[in-house]
């Protein structure tokens, strides 16, 4: 398994839909998290893009250099910037991270944010252009000279100069994207590397990664997967559970309907998926085993958590690798502690051991032979 983390650009805290012990996400705070899940033994950590988050390019670029092995999983938003801007970005990160970067493409799934932004496109077209930015794109860092007139995507004379290959460690960005729709589910299996698809049960996962599995086979070829999940890991079930209720705390039923009604006007199937996951209600919020949907009452984006003890959190996940996920995108409340305690809980149970445990043991080993 390959376990990533998650840097919160848009604020941290200890509770859910308030402001109560709330954290900014301040430069300093967000280079404690980076370092920590370097140290921790974090492949990476996804950089979220939207109107209430800090720049995730402007981010993932400073903390590369206060880190030394952690990749970042950035957005990537086809429709606010050009292929050819885009590509030149991506690999000024790149070379100076030492090949580090990673773009999760993002179609976007709130129509008032996308038009924000300057896009006015409806759902399904937001794929078709994201579509014709990628093959723009895959031309562009293979060293071709551009010429495309697309309904979404045109240029004339595009090209690179200094390409990835370039970087210390020789490598492309790889292209990450998450979807539920038939037209995203098309998109990935055609134009991405990884499909990052968020926490649901075992079975709905399993349909998804299938049909995107046979769509990819059509289309001549492969793919890897991901999942994004929260967490809320403790060292008995008791505790974890009372934690997850407690992320509640200041939450009542005005702030939960307010928080829906929002949530409404989104055209992602991911979205809804979430939503129908509690249906707006506190009464069913455990969902399967460990998985809880309380983070979807109050928040869009991932609504269900890992909830659970150590080593229910790493037989879940297990389930989770045994149906073909390679990748865990994880975060939890707040997101600094919640890295160390998914670390020291359940990384060793998974066999994972952070850089501070492979330096201890084997300073103990060197002790011992001496």
């Amino acid at each position: 398994m390959n376990i990533y983390w998650f840097l919160p650009t848009f604020g941290d805290g200890h509770y859910l839909g308030t402001s109560i012990g709330a954290r900014p996400p301040s430069f300093s705070y967000l280079r404690q998290i980076a370092e920590a899940a370097e140290d921790l033994g974090y492949g990476g950590v996804l950089v979220p893009s939207g109107r209430s988050c800090e720049d995730s390019w402007a981010v993932a670029s400073a903390l590369s250099q206060v880190t030394r092995r952690l990749k970042f999983l950035v957005a990537l938003r086809p429709g606010t910037v050009t292929p050819t801007v885009a590509a030149r970005m991506a690999n000024t990160i790149n070379r100076i991270s030492g090949g580090r970067l990673l773009l999760n493409v993002v179609a976007g799934g709130d129509p008032d944010e996308l038009a924000g932004d300057g896009v006015f496109l409806p759902h399904d077209e937001r794929y078709a252009q994201a579509a014709e930015f990628i093959k723009v794109w895959r031309r562009l860092q293979a060293g071709e000279r551009v010429d495309y007139d697309g309904q979404h995507v045109k240029v004339r004379g595009a090209e690179l100069y200094l390409f990835p290959e370039e970087a210390p460690e020789p490598v492309e960005p790889s292209l990450w994207a998450g979807g539920s729709s038939e037209a995203g589910h098309q998109f990935i299996a055609e134009h991405v590397d990884v499909y990052l698809s968020w926490g649901e049960p075992i079975a709905a996962v399993a349909e998804k990664i299938t049909d995107v599995k046979r769509r990819a086979s059509a289309a001549g070829r492969t793919l890897r997967f991901g999942l994004r999940m929260q967490t809320v890991v403790r060292r008995t079930e008791a505790e974890a559970w009372a934690a997850a209720e407690n992320l509640l705390a200041h939450v009542d039923d005005a702030a939960i309907r307010q928080a829906q009604e929002a949530l409404a006007r989104f055209d992602s199937e991911g979205q809804k998926r979430m939503v129908a996951l509690h249906r707006g209600s506190r009464e069913r919020l455990e969902v399967a085993p460990n998985l809880w949907a309380g983070f979807g009452l109050v928040r869009g984006g991932v609504g269900a958590a890992l909830v659970g003890s150590a080593e229910n959190a790493a037989a879940r996940l297990k389930e989770y690798a045994d149906l073909g996920i390679d990748y865990f995108i994880l975060s939890g409340l707040p997101h600094l502690e919640e890295a160390y305690r998914f670390a020291e809980l359940v990384l060793p149970l998974l066999g994972k051991q952070s850089k501070r445990e492979r330096s201890i043991y084997a300073t103990m080993g060197a002790m011992g032979r001496a």
